[in-house]
């Protein structure tokens, strides 16, 4: 039997270090191997016990999680799971953290909070088992520069593709990932549609970071928004998204729907549209993320004539969604995400 994941817990909160403790020790493949009540004793407990990985509140007096991961991760490296308040002050900082290393959050309940606390442990008991999976060695020694908005890529050949469509998924680590993808898109890059897994409220203000970094108009979806030369539009959370094709233009549908491969919204629903409606004319990215979800839609897209391509191993946080898109056949290379922009825009240009 493999070593259970060490994880250390850092909240100034007493109680919800007790409780976040209680949670991650129900599952016997964690193992709480201490908890501290600010970065600063978070990093002397880091180098003594070693951990596998790390939980960190988002706002927290004496210096926040996101200044703590600046700091952290290109000295130590390490997987961490963000625990975030839904306030506008926590979202954003999540949305920072995320940009700064961590790998993915889970947000405390506001309601209900016998329901929503049984529902958060459980969410962090697998979003841990995840993150001690994940690869986040590139972090070491990174000094973090700010992306550029601007990119000369293929742009007049670009120009004759506006009835092109590109649809880019991912999970665990995408928000990073994408970033690197689509600030290096040009302003008259055909539309873009996105789903990353996340909830809703997050998605909305993510869409707005994004479009201060990019060239094109960067927005979260709403229902009929059409999809059109230099604009991404990424699926809110908790709504599927769909591309239909309305007359010589594509819209998205947004819509309440169960969930498919266990996400709403899903990989896998946008990327069927994308098959049914756009057939060849679409060209589809699969980034960092843990499962399958979007490896059957990336198929059919394929099968309707798309070009695919996925993230390499190297690159991901987690090695799941891509390499499952690569194994089914949907995506026929794999890509460094450095070069995931332009392999993209060559796609798009070719006859």
């Amino acid at each position: 039997m493999a070593r259970p994941i060490r994880v250390l817990i850092v909240d100034d909160s007493a109680l919800v270090r007790q409780i976040l403790s209680q949670g991650l020790s129900a599952d016997p493949n964690i193992e709480v191997i201490g908890t501290a009540a600010d970065p600063y004793l978070a990093r002397d407990k880091i180098v003594q016990l070693k951990p596998d990985v790390l939980t960190l509140d988002v706002e927290m007096p004496r210096m926040d999680g996101v200044a703590f991961l600046r700091k952290l991760m290109p000295q130590f490296p390490i997987p961490i799971v963000m625990v975030s308040s839904l306030t506008q002050k926590g979202k954003q900082i999540t949305l920072e953290a995320l940009e700064a290393g961590a790998v993915d959050f889970v947000a405390k309940p506001t309601t209900n909070m016998a329901h929503g606390l049984n529902a958060m442990l459980g969410e962090l008991r697998s979003k841990v088992r995840i993150a001690a999976r994940a690869n986040v060695s590139h972090w070491k020694n990174k000094r973090v520069t700010a992306p550029t908005a601007t990119t000369s890529i293929a742009n007049k050949a670009l120009a004759e593709s506006t009835d092109k469509v590109i649809a880019i998924g991912a999970s665990t680590g995408g928000t990073e990932a994408i970033k690197k993808v689509i600030t290096k898109f040009p302003v008259n890059t055909p539309g873009v549609v996105i789903v990353q897994h996340m909830p809703p409220g997050f998605t909305k203000m993510f869409s707005e970071r994004l479009n201060q970094l990019c060239a094109m108009e960067v927005k979260e979806a709403e229902n009929g928004d059409r999809i059109r030369q230099g604009r991404i539009l990424v699926a809110p959370g908790a709504l599927q998204l769909e591309v239909i094709r309305s007359g010589g233009i594509y819209q998205v549908r947004c819509h309440e729907g169960e969930k498919v491969s266990g996400h709403c919204p899903s990989v896998d629903v946008m990327m069927n549209s994308v098959a049914k409606n756009v057939g060849s004319n679409a060209v589809g990215a699969m980034l960092t993320g843990m499962g399958s979800d979007g490896a059957n839609g990336m198929l059919a897209m394929k099968q309707a004539g798309a070009k695919n391509i996925a993230q390499d191993e190297a690159s991901c946080v987690v090695f799941g969604m891509p390499k499952v898109a690569y194994e089914k056949g949907g995506a026929q290379q794999l890509v460094a995400i450095e070069d995931m922009a332009s392999k993209i825009i060559s796609l798009l240009t070719e006859r």
